[in-house]
């Protein structure tokens, strides 16, 4: 009996252990199985909300963010939506009253990522750069590469000198400077604000009917006033350009650089 009651003991020693040994490897398989769920590869699709361009629908090329908003897209497709609009095309915040440019910045880092998320998209868009400058006949500009770290101190200006630009430029008639002389308002015409910017920059396509809606705006004019803008003593056309103007009155028409524009608030003929 002795001998029955200590086999019998034997046996669901046994048992137990064997039952504990299933459940630790139950436990280590459960581990390994959740710890392969945590690793396994997303498709690509998954991530086109953060490498995809609102504008064009396509990958980041050139990725640039506005500032005022941190939302990015293609360098090109920013630049152009700009020649439009100076709001963001996701969130409609206005990004610059009449500068926008001013306040969109590369995003290098994001390049990178969409870069090395697709496969060839680098490879592929260079080769399509090259084959834009040559149907042109325009020299295809060069690759340009990271500068070597150098130890050695350098001032602000010359750092940022140093730092690689983007096959995109931005062209040079967005650079225009304009300063309003307001000549005052015909008899009957009041409740308005006075113009307390007079420097502005704008782009050289801009046109006198858009320079009047700048000071409508501003001077909070009523719809009944009519705006005469002069440059000598010339009244300007509103489909004219500002670069039209400059290349047609020449130096007269500038004051240290600047396009130097005349305007007067008068009532329309009866």
């Amino acid at each position: 009996m002795d001998e029955t009651l200590e086999r019998g003991a034997a046996e669901r020693s046994a048992r137990g252990s064997t039952n504990t040994s299933y459940c630790e490897d139950e436990h280590t398989d459960h581990s390994e199985r959740d710890h392969d769920d945590d690793e396994r590869p997303l498709p690509l699709r998954e991530f086109y909300p953060y490498i995809r361009c609102a504008l064009c629908n396509g990958y980041f090329i050139d990725a640039t963010t506005i500032t005022e908003c941190l939302h990015t897209f293609c360098k090109s497709c920013i630049v152009k939506h700009f020649f439009y609009s100076n709001r963001c095309p996701n969130c409609a915040i206005v990004v610059h009253q009449t500068q926008p440019l001013y306040n969109i910045r590369p995003d290098r880092q994001l390049q990178d990522i969409v870069f090395k998320m697709v496969p060839y998209l680098e490879g592929d868009e260079r080769s399509r750069i090259c084959e834009f400058y040559k149907k042109r006949g325009l020299e295809v500009p060069k690759a340009v590469a990271a500068p070597a770290v150098s130890p050695v101190k350098l001032p602000p200006r010359q750092r940022r000198d140093m730092l690689p630009q983007s096959v995109f430029t931005i062209p040079s008639e967005l650079d225009m400077s304009l300063m309003l002389e307001f000549l005052g308002a015909e008899e009957g015409i009041a409740n308005y604000k006075p113009l307390e910017r007079k420097y502005v920059r704008v782009s050289g396509e801009a046109t006198i009917h858009h320079v009047e809606l700048f000071i409508r705006r501003k001077m909070e004019l009523s719809p009944n006033y009519k705006v005469d803008v002069v440059c000598g003593e010339h009244l300007l056309e509103h489909c004219q350009s500002l670069r039209e103007v400059c290349n047609t009155l020449g130096k007269h028409a500038l004051q240290d650089g600047m396009l130097v524009l005349h305007f007067g608030l008068v009532l329309p003929a009866q």
